[in-house]
This record gives C-alpha cells, sequence and structure tokens, in this order.
C-alpha cells in the first residue's frame, strides 16, 4: 500500500511539475519520470540502513552536488540583478525525500506535503500578484498577530490568578487574542476578500471588530461627503453586527452565559440588520461608493485591551462584593460608554462565579444598550449634519430595545 501511495504521488507531483515548467525551463532537471525515479532512489537507499540512514545521506549528497552544479550552471546576472530558479532544485530534493516520508509518516502527512507543493507551484503568478497587492505594514501586523498568538500566549500559561480577581493572565491574553483573530479576520475579508462591496458590506464586516470605531468612520465620511442613507444604513448594520460579536465571543469562553444572551441579542441584531437592510433599499439607484476600514490590529491596542480587562475584572468584582447585583448593572450602564468588550469578556471568564446568571446576562445587555447610546452621540458630534437623525433614532431605539429586552431576561 505504501508503495502504490509512493508511485502515485511520485508522478502527480512530477507531472505537476512538468505542467508548470515544461515550455518555460525546457532544459530543467526533474520531471514526470525524474521524479518518480528519484524517489524510488531515495526509498532503495532509505532501506538499505534505515537506523542511521547513511546510504540515504550519501545519495542525498550526491543529488545536492548534481544540484549546485545545475544552479552555478543557471545562474545569471542581469541588470545588475541575481536570478535562478531555485524552485526547481528544492523541487528535486522533496521529489528525493518523498520515499522514506511515504514509508515513515502519517498517510495524510505525504499527500498534504506534496499537493502543499503543487499548490505552491502552480500558484507562483497569482501570489506574486498578491505580494505586489499587499503593503509592508500588512506583513508586520501579521508578524504582530502571530507573537500575540505563538509566543506571548503560551507564555503566560500555568501562571496563577491576578490579585483580586479570578482570572489568569493566560485568560487575559486568551481573551485578547479571541478578539483580535474576529477583528483581524473581519479586517482581512473587508480589506482583500470583498475590495469593493461598498460602505454597507464592508460597514457589517467593520462592525464585527468594533461597532463604535466603524460608527465614528462612518460619520466622519458622512461630515465630508453627506450623511446618505447608505450611510445611515451603514452605522445601523454595524451594530447588528456587535450584537452578533458579543455572543461569539462570550460564548467561547462562558458557554452557559452564551446560551443565557443569545436569544434577546440576536433577535436585537435581527431587527436592527432588517432595519439597515431596507434603509438602504430605500437609498435608490445612486452610485455605490466605498470605503477602506483601517487594520484594527496593533500591540499597543492588544495591551491597552489587556489592562482594561483587567481593570474591569477587579471593578467589577469590588462591585459585585460592596454593592451586589444593583451595582453590576449599574456599572454595565457605565462601561457601555466605553468599549464593552473587555466588560463582556471579564463577566463570561469569571462573572458567574461570583454573580447570577441572570444578572451577568442582563449586565452584557444593558452595556449593549448603552453602548448604542455612545454610537448616537459620536453620530451627532462626528457628522455634524442634520441629517444625523436618521441613524440617531435608529441607535437609540435599538437601546430602547435593548433595555426592554434586558428585561426580559431578568425575569
Amino acid at each position: 500500500m505504501q508503495y502504490a501511495v509512493l508511485v502515485g504521488l511520485a508522478l502527480f507531483f512530477g507531472f505537476a511539475f512538468e505542467e508548470f515548467y515544461g515550455s518555460e525551463l525546457p532544459k530543467r532537471p526533474g520531471g514526470i519520470r525524474t521524479f518518480p525515479l528519484l524517489s524510488f532512489a531515495g526509498t532503495a537507499l532509505y532501506l538499505i540502513e534505515p537506523h542511521f540512514a547513511l546510504a540515504f545521506t550519501a545519495g542525498l549528497l550526491v543529488v545536492g552536488s548534481w544540484l549546485f552544479t545545475y544552479v552555478r550552471a543557471t545562474l545569471t546576472v542581469q541588470d545588475g540583478r541575481v536570478e535562478t530558479h531555485f524552485v526547481v532544485p528544492t523541487s528535486v530534493l522533496l521529489a528525493y525525500v518523498l520515499g522514506p516520508i511515504v514509508l515513515t509518516q502519517p498517510l495524510w502527512a505525504s499527500v498534504a506535503l506534496v499537493v502543499g507543493a503543487v499548490l505552491l507551484i502552480g500558484s507562483r503568478k497569482a501570489l506574486h500578484a498578491f505580494t505586489q497587492r499587499v503593503p509592508v505594514e500588512e506583513v508586520l501586523t501579521l508578524g504582530q498577530f502571530l507573537l500575540l498568538v505563538g509566543v506571548v500566549l503560551p507564555l503566560l500559561y500555568g501562571a496563577p490568578n491576578i490579585p483580586f480577581t479570578t482570572i489568569t493572565p493566560f485568560k487575559v491574553w486568551l481573551a485578547v487574542v479571541a478578539v483580535s483573530t474576529l477583528s483581524y479576520a473581519s479586517y482581512l475579508v473587508s480589506r482583500y476578500a470583498l475590495p469593493r462591496g461598498g460602505i454597507f458590506v464592508t460597514a457589517l464586516l467593520g462592525g464585527l471588530y468594533s461597532s463604535t470605531a466603524t460608527t465614528v468612520v462612518l460619520a466622519r465620511r458622512a461630515r465630508e461627503s453627506g450623511l446618505t442613507r447608505e450611510i445611515s444604513a451603514a452605522i445601523i448594520g454595524a451594530t447588528a453586527m456587535m450584537y452578533l460579536r458579543i455572543v461569539i465571543v462570550c460564548s467561547i469562553f462562558n458557554a452557559t452565559l452564551g446560551r443565557a444572551i443569545a436569544p434577546s441579542l440576536i433577535a436585537l441584531g435581527l431587527i436592527s440588520l432588517g432595519a439597515a437592510y431596507l434603509l438602504a433599499r430605500s437609498q435608490g439607484s445612486t452610485p455605490r461608493t466605498d470605503f477602506m476600514p483601517s487594520n484594527p490590529l496593533q500591540l499597543g491596542t492588544a495591551f491597552v485591551f489587556a489592562v482594561l480587562l483587567v481593570g474591569i475584572s477587579l471593578v467589577s468584582t469590588w462591585v459585585e462584593a460592596h454593592l451586589g447585583s444593583g451595582g453590576v448593572l449599574a456599572l454595565a450602564a457605565v462601561v457601555g460608554v466605553t468599549d464593552i468588550d473587555p466588560f463582556v469578556l471579564s463577566i463570561a471568564q469569571s462573572g458567574t462565579a461570583t454573580i447570577a446568571l441572570s444578572t451577568a446576562a442582563v449586565a452584557i445587555v444593558v452595556a449593549s444598550s448603552s453602548n448604542n447610546l455612545l454610537k448616537a452621540i459620536y453620530t451627532i458630534v462626528f457628522s455634524r449634519s442634520r441629517a444625523s437623525w436618521l441613524p440617531v433614532a435608529g441607535l437609540l431605539a435599538m437601546s430602547l430595545l435593548g433595555l426592554l429586552a434586558a428585561g426580559m431576561v431578568a425575569r
């Protein structure tokens, strides 16, 4: 079975390699016959002495020397720039080591390796075109995201609870990673997958990482170009996605609390999304405008979010201990006029350990209603337009509906 898989993968790899480079590099080493032979040679040399793989290593040195000669022969200098085809020798080396990989590794690893190599070879033009579209700042931002996920998060694992709270540094940073992942993913979709989706579509995606920031951007845009119904609909639509974001983030850390708030927040989200859609449709046949969101993922933003989460967790613990459930609801109304994500995560991670489930659910719904009031104020201040009454009325209506939903959850 393993040898049949080896033959199939080697033939597939060689066929794809020859298909992509046959006309471009007629004198290239490797192809539909050479790659299977190289794989057979690597397999045979490995089977001769598999413990230390000395014969296989000797063969690898021979293949490497041959490839070095090929690279030296094809190396050219044109216009002061050194150019060569390093993909070719890399593919040859992969064909040589494919045999031992098939014999020693799971089937999925061998298939994934070959298919991944073929996809990379075949998507050369698309990948080069993509690198031309992506600015260097995006690469640095991706590096920051990987730093948040792959370096900082593992280092905090196992650390004790933060004093005067029930959360650990690992949980704090895990919350940062969860919110950052959702924010970064929605930004990438709006920036590259749907670059010309229009204000309404972009605002929906923007609401997944920050409906408040999206509202500010749209209001400023309205100040420059006028507050059209499309922009008004986009502001309300961003708020609709806020409800979805709260349910997702809360459910990740506290599934029970997520189920408790899901009916009310999803209903509020559907109502606001329906109103935004109808408002956007009433715009008529005016030309569609676009706006490009800014990247929400920065190390400074992540650290500020972590500090806010710890601070709100400290305040929530103190308020619950000294003021009870009423104090928690009052705190929810206050923090709603800032960034509600730290409050929601604080309640989700530690609130239900000391606060009743119904109180925690009501607090989150109240915070979302308070945040809608803040966005209504931002719309008036940043747009400076009399036409702002339309999105402001929608936001205030959602705030009132949210308070009614909080009353129903309290029952």
